[in-house]
Protein backbone atom coordinates (compact mmCIF):
# COMPACT_ATOMS: atom_id res chain seq x y z
CA UNK A 1 0.00 0.00 0.00
CA UNK A 2 1.38 3.41 -0.99
CA UNK A 3 2.13 5.95 1.71
CA UNK A 4 1.35 9.00 -0.42
CA UNK A 5 -1.48 9.33 -2.90
CA UNK A 6 -0.63 12.11 -5.31
CA UNK A 7 -2.63 14.67 -7.29
CA UNK A 8 -0.58 15.94 -10.24
CA UNK A 9 -1.74 19.42 -11.28
CA UNK A 10 -0.80 20.94 -14.66
CA UNK A 11 0.36 17.42 -15.43
CA UNK A 12 1.68 17.92 -18.97
CA UNK A 13 2.81 14.48 -20.14
CA UNK A 14 3.39 13.21 -16.62
CA UNK A 15 6.89 14.33 -15.67
CA UNK A 16 6.19 14.32 -11.95
CA UNK A 17 4.48 10.94 -12.24
CA UNK A 18 7.48 9.43 -14.02
CA UNK A 19 9.93 10.91 -11.52
CA UNK A 20 8.01 9.67 -8.47
CA UNK A 21 7.50 6.22 -10.01
CA UNK A 22 11.27 6.00 -10.51
CA UNK A 23 11.81 7.13 -6.91
CA UNK A 24 9.70 4.16 -5.81
CA UNK A 25 12.23 1.83 -7.45
CA UNK A 26 15.07 3.21 -5.33
CA UNK A 27 12.92 3.30 -2.19
CA UNK A 28 11.99 -0.35 -2.95
CA UNK A 29 8.35 0.15 -2.07
CA UNK A 30 5.31 1.86 -3.64
CA UNK A 31 5.89 5.03 -1.65
CA UNK A 32 4.14 7.35 -4.11
CA UNK A 33 1.02 6.53 -6.10
CA UNK A 34 -0.40 9.10 -8.48
CA UNK A 35 -4.16 8.64 -8.31
CA UNK A 36 -5.40 11.87 -9.95
CA UNK A 37 -4.11 14.25 -12.62
CA UNK A 38 -5.40 17.41 -14.24
CA UNK A 39 -4.18 18.56 -17.64
CA UNK A 40 -5.89 21.17 -19.80
CA UNK A 41 -4.46 23.25 -22.63
CA UNK A 42 -6.81 26.24 -23.02
CA UNK A 43 -5.38 27.43 -26.34
CA UNK A 44 -5.82 24.09 -28.14
CA UNK A 45 -8.84 22.17 -29.39
CA UNK A 46 -6.80 18.96 -29.38
CA UNK A 47 -5.78 17.89 -25.86
CA UNK A 48 -2.73 15.85 -26.89
CA UNK A 49 -0.81 15.99 -23.60
CA UNK A 50 -3.86 14.82 -21.67
CA UNK A 51 -4.37 11.95 -24.12
CA UNK A 52 -0.72 10.90 -23.78
CA UNK A 53 -1.32 10.66 -20.03
CA UNK A 54 -4.45 8.56 -20.55
CA UNK A 55 -2.46 6.19 -22.78
CA UNK A 56 0.50 5.83 -20.41
CA UNK A 57 -1.43 5.69 -17.12
CA UNK A 58 -4.82 4.02 -17.73
CA UNK A 59 -5.24 3.29 -14.00
CA UNK A 60 -5.07 6.98 -12.99
CA UNK A 61 -8.14 9.22 -12.72
CA UNK A 62 -7.41 11.89 -15.33
CA UNK A 63 -9.24 15.22 -15.55
CA UNK A 64 -9.26 17.29 -18.74
CA UNK A 65 -11.25 20.18 -17.30
CA UNK A 66 -9.96 23.72 -16.97
CA UNK A 67 -8.56 23.65 -13.43
CA UNK A 68 -10.54 26.81 -12.66
CA UNK A 69 -13.72 24.84 -13.40
CA UNK A 70 -12.80 21.86 -11.21
CA UNK A 71 -15.26 21.94 -8.31
CA UNK A 72 -14.38 22.16 -4.65
CA UNK A 73 -16.48 19.02 -4.20
CA UNK A 74 -14.17 17.13 -6.58
CA UNK A 75 -11.14 18.26 -4.57
CA UNK A 76 -12.80 17.19 -1.33
CA UNK A 77 -13.57 13.80 -2.88
CA UNK A 78 -9.86 13.43 -3.59
CA UNK A 79 -9.13 14.06 0.07
CA UNK A 80 -11.74 11.47 1.06
CA UNK A 81 -10.02 9.00 -1.28
CA UNK A 82 -6.74 9.52 0.55
CA UNK A 83 -4.92 12.08 -1.60
CA UNK A 84 -2.33 13.68 0.70
CA UNK A 85 0.28 15.13 -1.67
CA UNK A 86 0.16 17.61 -4.57
CA UNK A 87 2.76 18.08 -7.31
CA UNK A 88 2.89 20.35 -10.34
CA UNK A 89 4.79 22.68 -12.59
CA UNK A 90 2.66 25.82 -12.98
CA UNK A 91 2.87 28.83 -15.31
CA UNK A 92 4.78 31.96 -14.33
CA UNK A 93 2.22 34.78 -14.34
CA UNK A 94 1.43 38.08 -12.63
CA UNK A 95 0.70 37.18 -9.01
CA UNK A 96 -0.17 40.63 -7.73
CA UNK A 97 -3.28 40.80 -5.60
CA UNK A 98 -5.71 43.49 -4.57
CA UNK A 99 -8.46 44.00 -2.06
CA UNK A 100 -11.67 42.54 -3.37
CA UNK A 101 -14.65 44.78 -4.00
CA UNK A 102 -16.50 42.95 -1.27
CA UNK A 103 -14.14 43.48 1.62
CA UNK A 104 -15.31 40.40 3.49
CA UNK A 105 -14.04 38.19 0.63
CA UNK A 106 -10.44 39.01 1.45
CA UNK A 107 -8.02 39.13 -1.47
CA UNK A 108 -8.30 38.19 -5.09
CA UNK A 109 -5.56 37.47 -7.58
CA UNK A 110 -5.72 38.50 -11.22
CA UNK A 111 -8.11 36.34 -13.23
CA UNK A 112 -6.50 33.25 -14.68
CA UNK A 113 -3.45 33.19 -12.43
CA UNK A 114 -3.19 29.47 -11.84
CA UNK A 115 -1.12 29.55 -8.65
CA UNK A 116 -4.31 30.44 -6.79
CA UNK A 117 -5.79 27.15 -8.01
CA UNK A 118 -2.98 25.37 -6.18
CA UNK A 119 -3.89 27.30 -3.05
CA UNK A 120 -7.55 26.38 -3.55
CA UNK A 121 -6.60 22.71 -3.88
CA UNK A 122 -4.47 22.94 -0.73
CA UNK A 123 -7.41 24.49 1.13
CA UNK A 124 -9.65 21.55 0.31
CA UNK A 125 -7.22 18.61 0.24
CA UNK A 126 -4.87 19.80 3.00
CA UNK A 127 -1.96 17.68 1.73
CA UNK A 128 1.00 16.91 3.95
CA UNK A 129 3.47 17.73 1.17
CA UNK A 130 3.70 19.55 -2.14
CA UNK A 131 6.51 19.47 -4.70
CA UNK A 132 6.24 22.33 -7.19
CA UNK A 133 8.36 23.63 -10.08
CA UNK A 134 8.64 26.88 -11.99
CA UNK A 135 11.08 28.91 -14.07
CA UNK A 136 13.86 30.46 -12.01
CA UNK A 137 13.00 34.02 -13.07
CA UNK A 138 10.04 33.70 -10.70
CA UNK A 139 12.40 34.64 -7.85
CA UNK A 140 13.05 38.03 -9.47
CA UNK A 141 9.64 38.89 -10.87
CA UNK A 142 8.25 41.37 -11.53
CA UNK A 143 11.11 43.60 -12.64
CA UNK A 144 9.38 46.59 -11.02
CA UNK A 145 9.28 44.91 -7.57
CA UNK A 146 11.76 42.05 -7.60
CA UNK A 147 10.80 39.01 -5.56
CA UNK A 148 7.24 40.15 -4.92
CA UNK A 149 5.54 37.28 -6.74
CA UNK A 150 7.52 34.61 -4.92
CA UNK A 151 6.96 36.39 -1.61
CA UNK A 152 3.21 36.34 -2.24
CA UNK A 153 3.40 32.58 -2.76
CA UNK A 154 5.36 32.13 0.45
CA UNK A 155 2.81 34.24 2.29
CA UNK A 156 -0.11 32.24 0.88
CA UNK A 157 1.44 29.00 2.13
CA UNK A 158 2.29 30.57 5.50
CA UNK A 159 -1.35 31.53 5.99
CA UNK A 160 -2.42 27.93 5.38
CA UNK A 161 0.07 26.58 7.93
CA UNK A 162 2.86 25.40 5.63
CA UNK A 163 6.62 25.89 5.43
CA UNK A 164 8.42 26.24 2.10
CA UNK A 165 11.96 25.25 1.18
CA UNK A 166 13.21 26.23 -2.28
CA UNK A 167 16.23 25.75 -4.50
CA UNK A 168 17.14 26.73 -8.04
CA UNK A 169 18.57 23.59 -9.64
CA UNK A 170 20.41 23.37 -12.95
CA UNK A 171 19.85 19.73 -13.92
CA UNK A 172 23.28 19.44 -15.56
CA UNK A 173 24.97 20.45 -12.28
CA UNK A 174 23.62 17.24 -10.77
CA UNK A 175 24.47 14.71 -13.44
CA UNK A 176 21.64 15.14 -15.92
CA UNK A 177 21.98 15.71 -19.66
CA UNK A 178 20.45 19.18 -19.98
CA UNK A 179 21.39 22.65 -18.79
CA UNK A 180 17.94 23.49 -17.48
CA UNK A 181 17.52 25.81 -14.48
CA UNK A 182 14.28 25.62 -12.56
CA UNK A 183 13.16 26.54 -9.05
CA UNK A 184 11.73 23.66 -7.04
CA UNK A 185 9.58 24.04 -3.93
CA UNK A 186 9.37 21.52 -1.10
CA UNK A 187 6.25 22.52 0.85
CA UNK A 188 5.32 20.75 4.07
CA UNK A 189 2.49 21.16 6.53
CA UNK A 190 3.60 22.49 9.90
CA UNK A 191 2.13 19.56 11.82
CA UNK A 192 4.05 16.84 9.93
CA UNK A 193 6.66 14.91 11.94
CA UNK A 194 9.44 16.53 9.91
CA UNK A 195 8.11 20.04 10.64
CA UNK A 196 7.73 19.26 14.34
CA UNK A 197 11.30 17.95 14.43
CA UNK A 198 12.48 21.20 12.82
CA UNK A 199 10.56 23.14 15.50
CA UNK A 200 12.37 21.16 18.16
CA UNK A 201 15.79 21.64 16.57
CA UNK A 202 15.53 25.28 15.49
CA UNK A 203 12.83 26.57 17.81
CA UNK A 204 9.71 28.50 16.99
CA UNK A 205 9.94 32.23 16.32
CA UNK A 206 9.33 34.70 19.11
CA UNK A 207 6.72 37.39 18.85
CA UNK A 208 8.00 40.94 19.12
CA UNK A 209 5.51 43.75 18.48
CA UNK A 210 3.18 41.09 17.06
CA UNK A 211 5.80 40.10 14.42
CA UNK A 212 7.28 36.60 14.31
CA UNK A 213 11.08 36.74 14.42
CA UNK A 214 13.98 34.31 14.28
CA UNK A 215 17.66 35.14 14.56
CA UNK A 216 19.24 35.94 11.17
CA UNK A 217 21.42 32.81 11.02
CA UNK A 218 18.98 30.40 12.68
CA UNK A 219 18.46 28.27 9.59
CA UNK A 220 22.02 28.11 8.23
CA UNK A 221 22.38 24.45 9.19
CA UNK A 222 19.00 23.71 7.65
CA UNK A 223 19.90 25.35 4.34
CA UNK A 224 23.37 23.80 4.12
CA UNK A 225 22.76 20.38 5.68
CA UNK A 226 19.34 19.40 7.07
CA UNK A 227 16.87 20.45 4.38
CA UNK A 228 15.60 18.15 1.66
CA UNK A 229 17.57 19.90 -1.07
CA UNK A 230 20.78 20.03 0.96
CA UNK A 231 20.55 16.30 1.62
CA UNK A 232 20.01 15.33 -2.01
CA UNK A 233 21.65 18.18 -3.97
CA UNK A 234 24.81 19.17 -2.03
CA UNK A 235 26.01 22.77 -2.06
CA UNK A 236 29.19 24.56 -1.05
CA UNK A 237 29.09 25.34 2.67
CA UNK A 238 29.48 29.11 2.39
CA UNK A 239 27.24 31.74 0.85
CA UNK A 240 28.43 32.86 -2.60
CA UNK A 241 29.98 36.33 -2.20
CA UNK A 242 28.42 36.34 1.30
CA UNK A 243 25.00 36.96 -0.24
CA UNK A 244 22.29 36.25 2.30
CA UNK A 245 19.12 37.89 3.49
CA UNK A 246 16.39 37.29 6.06
CA UNK A 247 13.23 39.15 6.92
CA UNK A 248 9.54 38.79 7.62
CA UNK A 249 7.29 38.73 4.57
CA UNK A 250 5.04 41.39 6.10
CA UNK A 251 4.81 43.48 9.25
CA UNK A 252 1.24 42.28 9.64
CA UNK A 253 0.18 39.16 11.49
CA UNK A 254 -0.05 36.07 9.26
CA UNK A 255 -3.77 35.70 9.92
CA UNK A 256 -4.52 39.36 9.23
CA UNK A 257 -6.88 39.64 6.26
CA UNK A 258 -4.55 42.29 4.79
CA UNK A 259 -1.45 40.06 5.03
CA UNK A 260 -1.15 39.03 1.36
CA UNK A 261 -2.21 42.44 0.10
CA UNK A 262 0.50 44.03 2.25
CA UNK A 263 3.12 41.72 0.73
CA UNK A 264 1.88 42.54 -2.76
CA UNK A 265 1.98 46.29 -2.11
CA UNK A 266 5.07 46.65 0.05
CA UNK A 267 7.52 43.75 -0.37
CA UNK A 268 11.07 45.07 -0.89
CA UNK A 269 13.20 42.11 0.19
CA UNK A 270 15.75 39.97 -1.63
CA UNK A 271 15.25 36.37 -2.75
CA UNK A 272 18.33 34.24 -3.51
CA UNK A 273 18.46 30.82 -5.16
CA UNK A 274 18.14 28.84 -1.93
CA UNK A 275 16.00 29.40 1.12
CA UNK A 276 13.43 28.42 3.71
CA UNK A 277 10.25 30.13 4.91
CA UNK A 278 8.74 29.21 8.27
CA UNK A 279 5.94 31.01 10.07
CA UNK A 280 6.12 34.05 7.80
CA UNK A 281 9.86 34.69 8.10
CA UNK A 282 12.26 33.68 5.35
CA UNK A 283 15.99 33.03 5.15
CA UNK A 284 17.68 33.03 1.78
CA UNK A 285 21.28 32.44 0.68
CA UNK A 286 23.01 32.53 -2.70
CA UNK A 287 24.53 29.05 -2.92
CA UNK A 288 26.76 27.15 -5.33
CA UNK A 289 26.30 23.47 -6.24
CA UNK A 290 28.79 20.73 -5.51
CA UNK A 291 28.96 19.73 -9.14
CA UNK A 292 28.37 16.23 -10.47
CA UNK A 293 29.60 15.23 -13.93
CA UNK A 294 26.72 15.67 -16.39
CA UNK A 295 25.58 13.20 -18.99
CA UNK A 296 26.44 14.46 -22.49
CA UNK A 297 24.51 14.89 -25.72
CA UNK A 298 26.72 12.20 -27.21
CA UNK A 299 25.55 9.73 -24.58
CA UNK A 300 21.94 10.65 -25.31
CA UNK A 301 22.49 10.07 -29.04
CA UNK A 302 24.00 6.64 -28.34
CA UNK A 303 21.24 5.64 -25.92
CA UNK A 304 18.56 6.66 -28.41
CA UNK A 305 20.22 4.69 -31.20
CA UNK A 306 20.64 1.59 -29.03
CA UNK A 307 16.97 1.74 -28.09
CA UNK A 308 15.77 2.19 -31.67
CA UNK A 309 17.97 -0.56 -33.09
CA UNK A 310 16.89 -2.92 -30.32
CA UNK A 311 13.20 -2.19 -30.88
CA UNK A 312 13.03 -1.78 -34.65
CA UNK A 313 16.34 -2.77 -36.29
CA UNK A 314 19.52 -1.20 -37.69
CA UNK A 315 18.21 -0.53 -41.19
CA UNK A 316 15.05 1.01 -39.76
CA UNK A 317 17.18 3.31 -37.58
CA UNK A 318 19.12 4.57 -40.61
CA UNK A 319 15.86 5.32 -42.41
CA UNK A 320 14.45 6.99 -39.30
CA UNK A 321 17.45 9.21 -38.63
CA UNK A 322 17.53 10.35 -42.27
CA UNK A 323 14.28 12.23 -41.61
CA UNK A 324 16.19 14.59 -39.31
CA UNK A 325 19.35 15.06 -41.40
CA UNK A 326 20.18 17.95 -43.73
CA UNK A 327 21.89 17.65 -47.08
CA UNK A 328 24.85 20.02 -47.43
CA UNK A 329 22.92 22.26 -49.84
CA UNK A 330 19.78 22.47 -47.70
CA UNK A 331 18.87 26.18 -47.30
CA UNK A 332 17.92 25.53 -43.67
CA UNK A 333 21.60 25.03 -42.87
CA UNK A 334 22.35 28.53 -44.17
CA UNK A 335 19.54 29.84 -42.02
CA UNK A 336 20.96 28.08 -38.94
CA UNK A 337 24.40 29.50 -39.75
CA UNK A 338 22.94 33.01 -39.77
CA UNK A 339 20.81 32.52 -36.64
CA UNK A 340 23.67 31.07 -34.60
CA UNK A 341 26.20 33.63 -35.78
CA UNK A 342 26.97 37.11 -34.35
CA UNK A 343 24.87 39.97 -35.67
CA UNK A 344 24.13 43.66 -35.35
CA UNK A 345 20.80 44.81 -36.73
CA UNK A 346 19.28 48.28 -36.81
CA UNK A 347 15.75 48.22 -35.43
CA UNK A 348 13.05 50.81 -34.82
CA UNK A 349 11.12 50.96 -31.55
CA UNK A 350 7.37 51.66 -31.40
CA UNK A 351 8.12 55.31 -30.61
CA UNK A 352 10.26 55.65 -33.73
CA UNK A 353 13.59 55.49 -31.91
CA UNK A 354 16.29 53.64 -33.86
CA UNK A 355 18.63 51.29 -32.03
CA UNK A 356 21.13 48.52 -32.74
CA UNK A 357 20.14 45.00 -31.72
CA UNK A 358 23.28 42.92 -31.20
CA UNK A 359 23.65 39.22 -30.55
CA UNK A 360 26.82 37.26 -29.87
CA UNK A 361 27.76 34.20 -31.86
CA UNK A 362 27.41 30.64 -30.67
CA UNK A 363 28.96 27.37 -31.79
CA UNK A 364 27.86 26.40 -35.33
CA UNK A 365 26.47 23.17 -33.87
CA UNK A 366 25.97 21.65 -30.42
CA UNK A 367 28.90 19.75 -28.95
CA UNK A 368 28.28 16.07 -28.28
CA UNK A 369 30.75 16.32 -25.39
CA UNK A 370 28.52 18.69 -23.39
CA UNK A 371 25.03 18.41 -21.91
CA UNK A 372 22.23 19.80 -24.04
CA UNK A 373 21.05 23.39 -23.80
CA UNK A 374 17.62 24.25 -22.39
CA UNK A 375 14.95 22.84 -24.67
CA UNK A 376 12.10 25.19 -25.57
CA UNK A 377 8.70 24.44 -27.07
CA UNK A 378 10.09 25.61 -30.44
CA UNK A 379 12.63 22.74 -30.47
CA UNK A 380 12.92 21.28 -33.97
CA UNK A 381 11.99 24.47 -35.83
CA UNK A 382 14.60 26.63 -37.54
CA UNK A 383 15.60 29.06 -34.80
CA UNK A 384 18.59 29.96 -32.65
CA UNK A 385 17.49 27.89 -29.64
CA UNK A 386 16.97 24.61 -31.53
CA UNK A 387 19.69 22.00 -31.09
CA UNK A 388 21.72 21.40 -34.25
CA UNK A 389 23.85 18.25 -34.10
CA UNK A 390 26.68 16.99 -36.27
CA UNK A 391 26.77 13.20 -36.05
CA UNK A 392 28.92 11.03 -38.33
CA UNK A 393 29.61 14.07 -40.52
CA UNK A 394 25.93 14.90 -41.03
CA UNK A 395 24.03 17.88 -39.63
CA UNK A 396 20.67 17.03 -38.11
CA UNK A 397 18.02 17.90 -35.55
CA UNK A 398 17.19 16.12 -32.32
CA UNK A 399 14.79 13.21 -32.69
CA UNK A 400 11.74 13.05 -30.39
CA UNK A 401 13.32 10.07 -28.62
CA UNK A 402 16.51 12.06 -27.94
CA UNK A 403 14.41 14.95 -26.63
CA UNK A 404 12.61 12.55 -24.27
CA UNK A 405 15.91 11.19 -23.00
CA UNK A 406 17.20 14.75 -22.42
CA UNK A 407 14.28 15.16 -20.00
CA UNK A 408 14.82 11.69 -18.46
CA UNK A 409 11.60 10.28 -19.88
CA UNK A 410 11.52 6.70 -21.17
CA UNK A 411 12.11 6.53 -24.94
CA UNK A 412 8.91 6.81 -27.01
CA UNK A 413 7.01 8.03 -23.94
CA UNK A 414 5.03 10.49 -26.07
CA UNK A 415 4.68 8.36 -29.22
CA UNK A 416 1.05 7.39 -28.60
CA UNK A 417 -2.11 8.97 -27.23
CA UNK A 418 -5.59 7.60 -26.50
CA UNK A 419 -8.71 9.60 -27.31
CA UNK A 420 -12.06 9.67 -25.48
CA UNK A 421 -13.35 6.75 -27.57
CA UNK A 422 -10.40 4.59 -26.60
CA UNK A 423 -8.72 4.85 -30.00
CA UNK A 424 -4.90 4.99 -30.03
CA UNK A 425 -3.13 7.45 -32.35
CA UNK A 426 0.48 8.35 -33.06
CA UNK A 427 1.57 11.80 -31.95
CA UNK A 428 3.31 14.06 -34.47
CA UNK A 429 7.03 14.74 -34.09
CA UNK A 430 6.33 18.46 -33.77
CA UNK A 431 3.95 17.91 -30.87
CA UNK A 432 6.35 15.48 -29.16
CA UNK A 433 9.11 18.08 -29.27
CA UNK A 434 6.68 20.72 -28.00
CA UNK A 435 5.85 18.44 -25.05
CA UNK A 436 9.52 18.09 -24.15
CA UNK A 437 10.11 21.83 -24.39
CA UNK A 438 7.37 22.23 -21.77
CA UNK A 439 8.45 19.33 -19.57
CA UNK A 440 10.76 19.05 -16.59
CA UNK A 441 13.80 16.84 -16.01
CA UNK A 442 12.22 13.84 -14.36
CA UNK A 443 15.56 12.75 -12.89
CA UNK A 444 15.47 15.78 -10.58
CA UNK A 445 11.94 14.90 -9.44
CA UNK A 446 13.12 11.33 -8.87
CA UNK A 447 15.84 12.50 -6.49
CA UNK A 448 13.43 14.82 -4.66
CA UNK A 449 11.05 11.88 -4.28
CA UNK A 450 13.81 9.63 -2.96
CA UNK A 451 14.80 12.21 -0.35
CA UNK A 452 11.22 12.87 0.68
CA UNK A 453 10.78 9.13 1.14
CA UNK A 454 13.89 8.98 3.32
CA UNK A 455 12.67 11.98 5.36
CA UNK A 456 9.33 10.31 6.01
CA UNK A 457 11.06 7.07 7.00
CA UNK A 458 13.34 8.97 9.36
CA UNK A 459 10.78 11.22 11.03
CA UNK A 460 7.42 9.46 10.81
CA UNK A 461 6.98 7.05 13.69
CA UNK A 462 3.50 5.95 12.68
CA UNK A 463 2.13 4.62 9.40
CA UNK A 464 0.71 7.33 7.18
Amino acid sequence: MSKYKVFSMFDGVGGFVVGLDNANLTLKEPFFETTHTNQFEPSRKSQDAYEVGVYNYPHVQHSNDDIMQVSNKYLEEMKAQGVNMIVGGFPCQDYSVARSKKHEMGIEGKKGVLFWEIIRAVNHIKPEYLILENVDRLLKSPSSQRGRDFAIMLGAFAQLGYSVEWRVINAADYGRAQRRRRVFFYVYRNDTPFALAMDEKYGKPKKENNIMTYDESTFDNYIFQDGLFARQFPIEQEAYKKRRYSDTLSDKDILNEEYIVDISDNFTGTIWNTGIMRYGQYFTIDTEPVMEAPKTLGEIVREAKEYYVREYGEEEYNQYIANYQFDDDNPKLKKFEYLRGPKKIERVADNGHKYIFSEGGMSPYDSLDLPGRTMLTSEGSVNRSTHLLKVDGKYRLLTPIEAELLQDFPPDWTKFKKDSLGNVHEVSDRMRLFFMGNALVTGIVERIGIELGEIVREYNTVEV
